[in-house]
């Protein structure tokens, strides 16, 4: 079988021996194959750019991604059936000093409205200072108790702004002893399961959330002993989060683990395990929000473990790699937006296993503040 030679081999070949000559048709052949052979790398090259480019259309369209190789983690630190994992970070929003919901309504700068409409209230900003809220936050008051439904960031001297939301006290709709009827006085709590979170974040549906109202207030009356449940209102579960056996065991967890999130420099949020099952996490675009919201999420992350608790049962070791896992799933999922109001805008991506909520603010250049991940099964 013939074998084309290269030119150097050619020109090496003509050196050694001057009675070797080169035909025109050997000539032609090695031209026709160089250039067949050029253009196939080139289409090649070609292709390789087109599907880069795709890639490249495909990443730029498929929503913010919550670049959770940003994170590191500390921990677990654990008591009883409950592990915590610290999450640390740059802090994405700086030169902010929100107030938080908690804060603005005890210092009378912001009001929340009844509206006579159970999933429907209205806040209005009365202060210079911005005010973050958090879905599942507990107003205190009104005709009946709820949780909010949204995050939110309320402008300084905002106007009524409505802001979604759901009971969580299905028994009442009048006033309660000395609280008024048309405004909510406080927002001390939130929400403390994963179910009641999914029914009304996931779900949308007020039915389940009151379905698992009760069956939170059972299972903390089973744990604990004793009946949680308020006479002042059987149905609402703020009123059992308030109630002393429940606050006297919650503080308990409080006090083996709240001192951690001060331990560290950067503590941008936490994810949490109940009973060796990764439930969910919080993180926040910067360390100082976070600080002050962790007294309210670890306390209603200790509420949860105390319903979920496993008498004479060791928790299963939660490994950081579960928890990274966790925090990395839902970031292929396709994202799906809402416009909560012109400044805030909600991006949720969600999977058979996991759902995420990321709330951005147009003011920060629409830099993400709030990113929520739970455990759907």
């Amino acid at each position: 079988m013939n074998q084309m030679k290269s030119p150097v081999a050619n020109s090496q070949a003509t050196t050694h021996s001057s009675q070797r000559r080169v035909s025109p048709a050997t000539i032609l052949s090695s031209f026709f194959g160089y250039t067949l052979s050029a253009a196939l790398i080139a289409l090649g090259l070609a292709a390789m750019m087109c599907a880069q480019t795709g890639s490249q259309r495909q990443a730029s369209t498929a929503g913010p991604q919550a670049q959770t190789s940003d994170y590191q983690l500390a921990g677990p630190y654990t008591y009883r059936n409950l592990s915590i994992f610290l999450i640390l970070g740059p802090d994405k929003i700086t030169g902010k000093q929100w107030l938080t919901l908690e804060e603005a309504l005890a210092q009378k700068k912001v009001v929340v409205y009844e509206t006579k409409e159970v999933n429907d209230l209205a806040i209005q900003n009365l202060s210079n200072q911005e005010v973050y809220v958090q879905s599942g936050e507990i107003v205190k008051g009104g005709q009946q108790d709820r949780m909010l439904g949204v995050d939110m960031i309320v402008p300084p001297h905002s106007g009524r702004i409505p802001i979604a939301a759901f009971c969580v006290e299905s028994g009442r709709w009048s006033k309660r002893g000395g609280e008024q009827a048309a405004v909510f006085n406080s927002s001390s709590d939130a929400v403390a399961t994963r179910e009641i979170k999914l029914a009304a974040k996931v779900a949308n549906d007020q039915g389940e959330v009151w379905k698992n109202v009760a069956l939170a207030q059972d299972k903390l009356s089973e744990n604990l002993g004793t009946r949680v449940n308020s006479s002042a209102s059987e149905s609402s579960l703020q009123l059992a989060v308030e109630n002393s056996a429940v606050r006297e065991s919650a503080e308990n967890y409080i006090k083996a683990l709240s001192q951690f999130a001060y331990s560290k420099r950067n503590v941008i949020g936490y994810a949490f395990a109940i009973n060796g099952t990764v439930n969910s996490a919080d993180v926040y675009a910067s360390s100082a929000l976070f600080h002050k919201l962790w007294p309210k999420l670890l306390r209603a992350s200790a509420i949860e473990a105390i319903s979920a608790l496993q008498k004479n049962q060791d928790a299963p070791v939660v490994t950081a790699e579960k928890v990274k896992g966790f925090l990395a799933e839902p970031e292929a999922a396709k994202p799906t937006e809402k416009e909560v109001t012109g400044r805030t805008r909600l991006v949720t991506k969600e999977t058979e296993e996991n759902v995420y909520f990321e709330t951005r603010d147009r003011a920060s250049k629409d830099e993400w503040v709030h990113r929520n991940y739970i455990k759907k099964n």
